[in-house]
């Protein structure tokens, strides 16, 4: 878009102007001309002093921000461009503490700020990985040891076992040289594992996997390569450096810039680390548009965010 920031300092200045964000917003809202939510009608009312439209077939009046990860909130759309910005372009990303210290609101909005922007993070698609594919498991998590005993109970930890109980199971598949799928599992067993790898992995793809059993199904449906860790690492083109240096950066940010990540929102977490990793060749401007783009029909209520709708319904 013509008139997008390059900077950040460009996109403060910018959008601190209130009619250049609303602007902004509603050209990629509405590229070919605003419509009523409700009903879809074009024909339209604008109420200018309140940056409202009202529609002439149903009476219903909206603002730009209705079916969007902004809709309820009292927060101006120039903070929320900032915060957008800052987010998909800090590499171990944002605190909600930096944020509210930043655009100059309380912590608990911006923490719920943070996590609406992951949703418009996430980019499902049908659109397989394919060529020469890694694929790899993790475990997120911190150390028994260092948890206060409550925490260790709410989280499942059992003083009689270590490894990777009472921490969650991540699946990522790499393109090389392209992107990269991550996700929350259960258990990284054969079933789980065979299942995600054969949905999101074209079949005449070369997978390159570890000797974790969990792949051992996999070799009936791809020209598997295995790397066995025990005793090399890399043994030519066989290797799984790449999906674990994506690892690397996911986990550099959960420990280093959000300390402690329940296991309740850590698929956004995660989905936030894929967005920018997906766009990493991209310069801040691109990667901006690209989060705005995908704003429009997500919403994520303070009670959903907190499990509050999941014990009302139970």
């Amino acid at each position: 878009m013509n008139g997008t920031p390059k900077t950040l300092q460009e996109a403060i200045v910018h959008f601190a102007n209130k009619d250049n964000a609303f602007e902004f917003v509603k050209e990629f809202r509405w590229p070919n001309g605003p419509a009523c939510p409700v009903c879809g009608c074009n024909e339209l009312y604008f109420l200018s002093t309140r940056h409202l439209w009202k529609c002439k077939a149903c009476k219903k009046q909206f603002s730009v921000k209705v079916g969007t990860i902004f809709e309820d909130s009292s927060i101006g759309l120039d903070k929320w461009l900032t915060a957008i910005w800052l987010i998909v372009n800090a590499k171990n990303g944002i605190s909600s503490y930096e944020l509210a210290r930043a655009i100059g609101v309380q912590q608990r909005s911006a923490w719920h700020m943070n996590h609406r922007i992951r949703l418009a993070l996430q980019n499902g698609t049908f659109e397989k990985l394919e060529g020469k594919v890694e694929a790899d498991e993790t475990y997120i998590g911190g150390k028994a040891r260092n948890m206060h005993h409550s925490a260790r109970v709410r989280r499942g930890f059992i003083a009689s076992r270590g490894g990777s109980f009472g921490k969650s199971a991540v699946i990522g598949m790499l393109e090389r040289g392209g992107k990269v799928r991550a996700q929350v599992i259960e258990k990284a067993d054969r079933k789980t594992v065979t299942k995600i790898v054969m949905k999101n992995v074209d079949e005449d793809s070369k997978l390159f996997t570890d000797a974790h059993s969990g792949y051992d199904d996999l070799g009936f449906y791809y020209q598997r390569h295995v790397i066995e860790h025990a005793s090399e690492y890399v043994r030519g083109s066989v290797h799984t450096n790449g999906i674990e240096n994506f690892w690397s950066l996911l986990k550099r940010g959960l420990n280093g810039t959000y300390i402690s990540v329940e296991p309740f929102h850590l698929f956004r977490y995660i989905d936030e680390q894929v967005f920018r990793f997906n766009l990493r060749k991209e310069d801040d401007s691109t990667r901006f548009e690209k989060a705005v783009s995908q704003i429009v029909g997500k919403k994520l209520t303070y009670a959903a965010l907190t499990g509050k709708e999941l014990l009302k319904g139970a």
